[in-house]
């Protein structure tokens, strides 16, 4: 056969051998063995090399169709297993470097054209070429052609980046390889210079816009999942890797200085002369220029660029001697971007707000760069530099200030940032920077306002700092008394910043403050006030002199007694000129009589609001200061001497001086006003208010009269129910924030306006609380994202506070509103709508809040006996109405007669629920705790939903009915609901409507929604059933009744095929069988609790379990045999099994253990056995089943506790083995350990307590072999898992006599095989929390119940084995936090239980210890904005930990004394390696100081000789 195919290439190399065979014989040749020929794999790829490159240098004529056969064939030779198993076996075969140039010349043609055909073909050869490293000596060798590559790879990304189709992989797989080789190559170039030329000539633009793309790239789900979740960031991290090597490498920064200095000496510019001058930073310039890329993009891309050229600078070059190199650099790159344009003149209006954004963020990265690396230095650059560098930023900030952009967050913070790094760089246009960034700024959007009020904010404690508050003051009270720029300004201080400006204010000297406000009172006094009438110019100014007066005056520390007399007198003088000056004049303007359409003007409007709320800050501020400091005389205080006394409570107690109708009048013109002045006259009423219970006689009348005033003041604008967001400036109210405001005034005021608040008001207050939750509820998503305050808000806030349930009158009234919502949502049925119960007990003349009112009435002596009656009569019509409507549900529910609600009104009634649920249920009075209970119950029985409705909605709303119901059972006037209620009918009544229900629910009751029902149905039913028994009333008669109910509501079991047994469902027999559960616990549990004495209700109680039993007996039956075979058990008959073998244990029957048939009928043990070895069979499958696991183990625990119930020859040692093929199965996690690690203590306890000890040793074996280290080398983790959680289960056991003996015999064992098995499981970092953690906790309980038993050191010095093994660094936080506390555990256990053992391992424990000092250390360490709150509490929690050993160790181990000196020496020498959180360092001090006591005079000397001085003069030696 080998001189068959001996002529092949011949034929290849022949011109009449066509291409097609050509390629046919090529491919036989590569794959063939028959095929011989001298060095064929080099032949071939030569061959095809040639071919390619002759086509592309036109010596060939090639037709296209070829010539992408041709790349096919070379891609597939490149990527066969043949060509890497001859390079394996270290053959050499190659490629020729033409090969190179044309696949990039293909590459650079498929740029320019745009055309992406067979380009995959090309860019696999391509991928296979440089992952081969015998291969890729074409392009490594020569690395230009390798930058070429990289070029137009790069330029090929751009294109596709930059297009609207989905991004594949196979491009950007290829790039980053590319990226990965000419790194490599790049470090090795020994030429700075060569290297710099490469990457600024072909490299340089095509990278800056790569990353571009790929930084603002709107990725989306057509995209490759891999290029956009890691290919991008890793590309990303290769350009930036690149361009720092290329541009700034440290040979190259003599380049850029003599570039970059003005001024050189002449000795080096000589230098320099000699070679050839490199011009680094404007090649870099140039490259930025107009041929970046395309028009549309280059700004952009320059912009984003700039920062990151400057950042690498900085990474390279930032040394305190080379900062004016840096500064120049920053003004070349600075100079790349447009905005270096607008400081030439005329060239304002070329830049569009999105250019702006973009110039701007540049601007800001810029910036942070160089306020972050300390490049200006105020004092060098003004001695040394001639302030080069300030007149650089005074130019900015001029540029920035001409060219406003307050619509922009980066202008803000472009204005911070100059200011942080000099004030006096804006400080000569400290009045435009006042104006357009604040006072006539238009900032009102969340993204806007937080960088503008950063800004303020500096601004303030800059000029806080310096001493020149009252400077900046100036300022802005002259950009105030300017033209305003817009006819509204934006209010001065915002919220946020009045809090920045209080923390300024109580820094301040109180000298400095009164300047500021003297200056603005006298402002107000000579320019605004003579001028303020018709003007809406000066009123707007008013507005805002006003709005500067009420935060200082409301902000600045209060007078006291301490604080010096001149500050007092001159604090009086000021509020004696506001008073003459400005609120008595503003008052005489508002008094003047005005026509109607006069009322109605804008000037007026905010002379009105400025004058109010001067007026109400006045007030509050003149009582604060008279309350506070005894040496203030109030400027009202004569007049106030002079003047008869208030009339009823008038103005004049608030305003001495102020007549009662100058007053009347600007009242009625302020209420006018759905805005500040009305809310501050709502103020200064309350104010009123408060002045008034001050008193020792409290005037009635007046205080009833101001309350009503206040709620009648927002009656209208409450009830127009549209509103929006206020920020709590009170000069900033409109009218649509008005309602907001005035809400919040009356509920935080609450406690104060209730007590004085007719039923009227008290029903309306009720009503809006009520409208506004439910508004709150449709808008819940909304609420939770703004920070501002909404009505919606303040009344959530209100539900969640316990104010509510203390007001007794507006509970009842929010109540009955509540009820009459249920009502109105509810459709009318056939009857009339007056009968049905929710409109009953929400009618209005039925006085249901005379109960909380009658004990407060006071009754003339003489009419006593008729007063009595009439209250009399009054409550019993409330109770009456009740048991009316009892019985009518009562009525309802057995006649069947429901409302029948669709689903929108389903949807209502849940959200009504919901504010329900916000009530406290169990604070209600006893007839407003019957009337809830009666709506609930009312609504859970007598409602049905459409067909058309969803079946979880409704099970969601019966869900919350029966869970409401067992909050109110909760209650202390629960029982009051007997008395229109007889037990057994509400019990009658909800399993009757819940029994219909069922029928919908045929298709969803295994859903979790559909369990989570059930239980509120169980749990509610248990509640009641215990409250019968508990009440001692009818007991019998009631569970006789609901017993007979149960069983009636079952279809007969014999009738299988009856009619009954085809309208039954799944649904309703799950739901009867949990109500026989029910029954069946609570009266067993009952019995349980009987003391001996009362023999007679045993008997009573037991008569009742025996038909519960039977009839639960045959359900399960029922169940089971309609369970087709080899189905796993229902869910719901696990739990009634168990309750009803409890019941049949709890049978006061005497020695029946004895003849287990006696009280167990033989089918019933039958039944038992069946179900145990049902669950056992199943046991181990349902690891992933939380629920059936919990029930499951509770079954077995009760069944195992009578070893008669055994089936046949069966032992403990089965249960015990299907326990531990559950631990190992693949579902279990340490996460479903945990959570049913009672329920397994339970049953282990009851089959060890009762199994042999032959039983016990067959145990023992069984979790020795799990504790096999062969168990880990045959990656059984599970099976160590099992035998390690059933080694500390039994640890959890109370175990005594000869099995107790055998546990501990086999004690050395099982942590010998826990040491070998941690050794092997800490290689693998995925066994850590499978393993290693579960180890550790066994450990230290082993450790702990081995106190006195464990005798042996060396068994105990293993647990230190283990310790030493454990990985403490590079483990997740959850991992992490597991392996700290089981370590410290073992520690503790060794500490506590051990001391003898402890003192011979000192060594070992005193190295596990630091271990676990040193990663708290570093787990603690500080990290900036890149902590976690939970870890960080984690962390916390942990360095408490070590802080109490240290404490335990210095407190109880006084044989550690001699270790002290070397455990402060180790602490300390790990505590300068790392700057630790302030929290953690103030833990591991404190412990660490307990050590330190220990230290005698010896030791402390010896630590000052042997520790570095840097480490002695620590705090803890001082």
């Amino acid at each position: 056969m080998a001189t068959i195919y001996s002529g092949i290439y011949l034929k290849l190399k022949s011109s009449k051998t066509s291409w097609e065979d050509k390629l046919k014989l090529a491919r036989f040749a590569w794959v063939s063995h028959q095929c011989v020929l001298p060095n064929k794999e080099q032949v071939l790829l030569d061959w095809v090399s040639r071919a390619l490159v002759s086509n592309y240098n036109k010596k060939l004529e090639l037709e296209d169709e070829v010539v992408e056969k041709l790349w096919a064939y070379l891609d597939n030779v490149i990527h066969s297993k043949r060509l890497q198993d001859l390079l394996k076996s270290g053959k050499t075969v190659g490629l020729s470097f033409p090969i190179a140039q044309v696949i990039n010349k293909r590459l650079s043609e498929a740029c320019s054209d745009k055309t992406k055909r067979n380009i995959s073909t090309l860019l696999s050869c391509s991928s296979g070429i440089l992952s081969t490293p015998s291969l890729s000596i074409i392009y490594t060798a020569k690395c230009e052609l390798l930058v070429d590559l990289l070029s137009k790879l790069s330029k090929l990304a751009c294109q596709q980046l930059a297009s609207d189709d989905a991004v594949s992989s196979q491009l950007f797989s290829v790039l980053q390889l590319t990226f990965a080789q000419y790194l490599l190559i790049q470090r090795q170039q020994p030429n700075p210079r060569l290297v710099f030329g490469q990457v600024t000539s072909q490299l340089l633009q095509p990278c800056l816009l790569l990353r571009h793309l790929l930084t603002v790239r709107s990725w989306t789900q057509a995209d490759d999942s891999h290029v956009r979740q890691h290919l991008s960031r890793e590309i990303q991290s290769q350009i930036e890797t690149l361009l720092q090597v290329g541009l700034f490498q440290p040979e190259l920064f003599s380049s850029y200085k003599e570039e970059l200095l003005p001024e050189q000496d002449p000795q080096e510019k000589k230098k320099g002369g000699l070679k050839t001058l490199l011009l680094p930073a404007n090649t870099m310039q140039t490259k930025l220029g107009s041929d970046l890329c395309e028009p549309a993009l280059h700004g952009v891309v320059v912009a984003s660029s700039v920062s990151l050229l400057y950042k690498l600078f900085l990474d390279s070059y930032c040394k305190a001697e080379n900062y004016l190199v840096c500064f120049h650099m920053l003004s070349r790159l600075f100079g790349c971007l447009r905005l270096s344009d607008l400081q030439e003149a005329g060239r304002s209006d070329m830049l569009s707000p999105v250019d702006w954004n973009t110039e701007l963020l540049a601007l800001e990265q810029l910036l942070s760069l160089v306020l972050s690396n300390d490049i200006y230095n105020v004092a060098s650059d003004r001695i040394r530099h001639k302030e080069v560098q300030f007149q650089f930023y005074r130019k900015l900030a001029q540029m920035l200030l001409t060219h406003s952009q307050a619509s922009i967050p980066a202008w803000f913070r472009c204005l911070k940032l100059l200011m942080s790094l000099n004030h006096l760089i804006v400080e000569p246009d400290l009045d435009d920077l006042v104006s357009s960034a604040w006072i006539d700024a238009e900032a009102s959007e969340p993204h806007t306002k937080k960088p503008q009020e950063a800004l303020i904010n500096t601004i303030f404690q800059t000029y806080s700092k310096l001493r020149q508050f009252p400077r900046l003051f100036e300022e802005v009270l002259t950009v105030i008394c300017r033209p305003a720029v817009d006819e509204l300004r934006p209010p001065v201080f915002s919220a946020g910043l009045t809090v920045k400006l209080h923390e300024c204010l109580l820094e301040l000297p109180p000298n400095q403050i009164l300047d500021i406000l003297c200056l603005f009172v006298e402002k107000c006094q000579t320019l605004i006030i003579p001028a303020v009438e018709g003007s809406i110019d000066m009123a707007l100014k008013l507005m805002s002199v006003c709005s500067v007066l009420h935060a200082f005056l409301f902000n600045m520390r209060s007078l006291d007694d301490v604080t010096p007399s001149p500050v007092v007198l001159r604090t009086q003088r000021l509020m004696a000129s506001i008073q003459k000056g400005i609120t008595q004049p503003l008052m005489e303007l508002l008094q003047a009589r005005r026509r109607k359409e006069e009322k109605s003007e804008l000037w007026l409007r905010k002379a009105s609001d400025a004058a109010l709320l001067l007026i109400y800050t006045w007030v509050e501020v003149d009582t604060l200061f008279g309350v506070s400091c005894s040496k203030y005389v109030s400027p009202t205080a004569e007049i106030a001497v002079t003047e008869p006394a208030a009339r009823h409570w008038d103005i004049s107690a608030l305003l001495p001086g102020v007549k009662e109708q100058c007053w009347r009048r600007v009242t009625e013109l302020a209420s006018g006003f759905a805005s500040t002045s009305k809310y501050c006259l709502e103020l200064l009423t309350l104010q009123k208010m408060k002045m008034m219970l001050l008193q020792a006689e409290a005037d009635l009348q007046a205080l009833q009269h101001a309350a009503a005033f206040i709620l009648e003041s927002g009656r209208s604008a409450m009830s127009r129910g549209e509103s929006e967001l206020w920020d709590g400036d009170i000069s900033a109210i409109t009218e649509l924030s008005y309602p907001t405001a005035h809400w919040h005034l009356v509920m935080s005021n609450l406690t104060i306006l209730l007590p004085y608040t007719s039923l009227k008001d008290v029903e309306y207050l009720a009503k809006v609380l009520l409208e506004t939750l439910m508004l709150a509820e449709a808008q819940e998503a909304a609420m939770d994202q703004e920070p501002s305050i909404s009505i919606g808000k303040i009344s959530v806030g209100f539900m969640h506070s316990s104010l509510l349930p203390e007001m007794k009158v507006l509970h009842c009234a929010f109540l009955t509103h509540l009820i009459h919502q249920f009502a109105m949502v509810l459709p009318t049925a056939t009857r009339d709508s007056v009968d049905l119960p929710l409109q009953q007990l929400s009618v209005i003349n039925v006085p249901w809040h005379e109960e909380i009112l009658a004990p407060c009435k006071t009754v003339d002596p003489l009419e006593v006996p008729s007063e009595n009656k009439l209250l009399k009569d009054e409550l019993s019509l409330s109770w009456k109405t009740l048991e009316k409507v009892a019985q009518c549900i009562v009525l309802l529910a057995k006649n069947d007669c429901p409302v029948i609600v669709k689903e929108h009104q389903l949807q209502r009634c849940l959200s009504l629920l919901k504010i329900v649920s916000l009530l406290k249920l169990d604070s209600f009075l006893p007839s407003d705790c019957t009337r809830c209970f009666l709506v609930l119950l009312s609504l859970l029985v007598n409602t049905r939903a459409s067909v058309s409705c969803s079946k979880l909605l409704l099970l969601e709303v019966l869900r919350t009915c029966l869970h409401l119901l067992r909050c109110l059972q909760a209650g202390r006037n629960v029982s009051s609901v007997f008395k229109v209620l007889r037990a057994s009918d509400v019990l009658e009544a909800v399993m009757t409507s819940q029994l219909t229900t069922c029928k919908f629910f045929t298709d969803v009751f295994t859903v979790p929604v559909w369990a989570q029902y059930v239980q509120e149905v169980q749990e509610f039913l248990e509640n009641f059933l215990q409250m019968i028994i508990e009440r001692r009333q009818s007991v019998k008669l009631n569970l006789e009744k609901f017993m007979s109910f149960l069983v009636s509501s079952r279809p007969d079991t014999g009738a299988v095929k009856s009619k009954d047994w085809k309208n039954w469902n799944p649904a309703a027999e799950h739901l009867l069988l949990a109500a026989f559960t029910t029954l069946c616990h609570v009266i067993t549990l009952h019995l349980q609790q009987l003391p001996e004495k009362r023999l007679h209700s045993a008997d009573v109680f037991s008569a009742l379990l025996e038909p519960v039993v039977l009839q639960m007996v045959r359900t399960v039956e029922h169940g089971l045999q309609s369970n087709t075979p080899n189905q796993l058990l229902p869910l719901a008959f696990i739990p009634s099994v168990t309750t009803l073998l409890k019941a049949d244990l709890s049978h006061p029957v005497k020695d029946w253990q004895k003849e287990p048939s006696g009280f167990l009928e033989q089918p019933r043990f039958k039944l038992y056995q069946e179900f145990y070895s049902q669950i056992l069979k199943e046991l181990p499958c349902a690891g992933n089943n939380l629920q059936f696991l919990q029930f499951a183990l509770q079954f077995l625990t009760v069944f195992c506790s009578i070893p008669e119930l055994y089936p046949g020859q069966e032992t403990a040692v089965m249960v015990v083995f299907a326990i531990k093929k559950l631990l190992s199965g693949p579902a279990i996690t340490t996460q479903v350990i945990r959570s049913v690690e009672m329920e397994l203590t339970e049953v282990l306890a009851k089959v060890l307590g009762n199994c042999s000890a032959e039983e016990f040793y067959a145990i023992m074996r069984l979790v020795l072999q799990g504790l096999e280290v062969k168990n880990v080398w045959q990656q059984k983790a599970k099976e160590v898992l099992s035998a390690v959680t059933l080694t500390k289960l039994l640890l959890s056991c109370p175990l005594s006599g000869d099995k107790e003996k055998a546990f501990w015999f086999a004690s050395p064992q099982i942590i010998t095989a826990l040491a070998l098995q941690t050794k092997e499981a800490c290689q693998d970092q995925s066994l850590i929390s499978i393993i290693v953690i579960p180890i550790l906790e066994t450990v230290a309980a082993l450790l702990r119940q081995g106190e006195g038993i464990l005798v042996n050191p060396h068994h105990v010095s293993l647990a230190f084995s283990i310790l030493l093994a454990v990985p403490l660094d590079h483990l997740k936080t959850e991992e992490y936090r597991g392996v700290f506390l089981g370590v410290h555990e073992v520690l503790f256990s060794v500490v506590q239980c051990h001391p003898k053992v402890l003192l011979k391992a000192t060594p070992s424990f005193l190295c596990s210890f630091h271990r676990l000092v040193v990663s708290v250390m570093h787990e603690g360490r500080q990290k900036g904005d890149k902590g976690n709150m939970d870890e960080f509490e984690m962390i916390l929690k942990c360095a408490h930990l070590v802080e109490r050993m240290y404490t335990h160790i210095a407190a109880e181990m006084e044989n550690f004394t001699v270790f002290s000196a070397f455990m402060v020496a180790q602490y300390v020498t790990e505590l300068q390696k790392v700057t630790l959180h302030p929290a953690v360092k103030a833990h591991l001090t404190e412990g660490i100081y307990h050590i330190l006591d220990l230290c005698i005079e010896r030791d402390i000397k010896f630590l000052n000789a042997s520790l570095p001085a840097e480490m002695s003069d620590t705090a803890l030696f001082s």
